[in-house]
């Protein structure tokens, strides 16, 4: 591939015009991100549940909150005992699959052929949860404060069962997720109206500063510039790449 003259300086206007709306852009998510700094560092930080309370009704506003998050009515099954906040069993079948596979033989000679293999694939799901959780001394709907399935708890085999997708009887497996009853953090939300903002996020094992420092610390600028970059890279390359004959005239 031959580069003009032309090409290039048509490349550096590209690049050029790239940048100049990159700054644009990269200074908005800046404005934006010092915005949400200021909402974070103006937050009130309560970790008493008399003030908690007292927050809610009086609707102070943002604030973290550190406390213990447990469920108040625990779930499990009963294959595998314990109480969790929320628990969750998947059933996979080890399923026959077929695929073609080619082979070149010592003699440059192409084979073509079928090729038996078998993976795990989630037959089903069933979850329960606590339907109430009690954060800093006070209980809220479930939904109030989200978390993460983060443990997995066990996995039990089970005999074989007939597949009606493979017309076999395939190995069966059931593997337990659940989220331990009690946990200990800090949550970010609103207070207002006697109780918090939906959707609250709870950062476990934080303390408030810890959680602050989270939420102010943000890598979109980077994430932007690396993303922008490379369309930028891409931009240019792809120009050089078409017949850009209409140049020479």
């Amino acid at each position: 591939m031959e580069i003009t003259k032309r090409e290039i300086i048509i490349s550096v206007a590209i690049a050029a015009v790239m940048l100049i709306v990159g700054f644009f852009i990269s200074g908005k998510i800046t404005d934006m991100q010092n915005d949400k700094n200021a909402e974070y560092q103006k937050a009130v930080h309560i970790e008493d549940s008399e003030l908690f309370r007292y927050g809610m009704d009086t609707n102070v506003g943002n604030a973290f909150v550190y406390g213990d998050l447990q469920a108040v009515d625990t779930v499990t099954f009963d294959e595998i005992g314990g109480e969790y906040l929320h628990v969750e069993k998947i059933e996979e079948r080890y399923e026959r699959h077929e695929r073609e596979v080619t082979e070149t033989d010592s003699e440059g000679k192409k084979h073509t052929k079928v090729e038996v293999y078998y993976e795990w694939e989630i037959e089903d799901r069933e979850s329960k949860h606590s339907e109430n959780i009690m954060f800093c001394g006070i209980e809220f709907p479930h939904d109030k404060i989200p978390y993460s399935l983060d443990n997995h708890i066990e996995t039990i085999k089970s005999g074989r069962e007939y597949s009606w997708k493979s017309g076999e009887f395939v190995k069966v497996r059931y593997k337990y997720y659940g989220t331990s009853s009690k946990h200990t953090g800090t949550v970010y939300t609103k207070l207002s109206d006697g109780t918090i903002s939906d959707n609250s996020r709870f950062f476990k094992d934080y303390t408030i500063e810890q959680a602050l420092d989270s939420c102010t610390h943000s890598v979109a600028n980077e994430m932007f510039w690396a993303l922008w970059i490379a369309l930028t890279a891409g931009a240019v390359i792809g120009f050089c790449y078409f017949d850009n004959k209409w140049l020479e005239n």
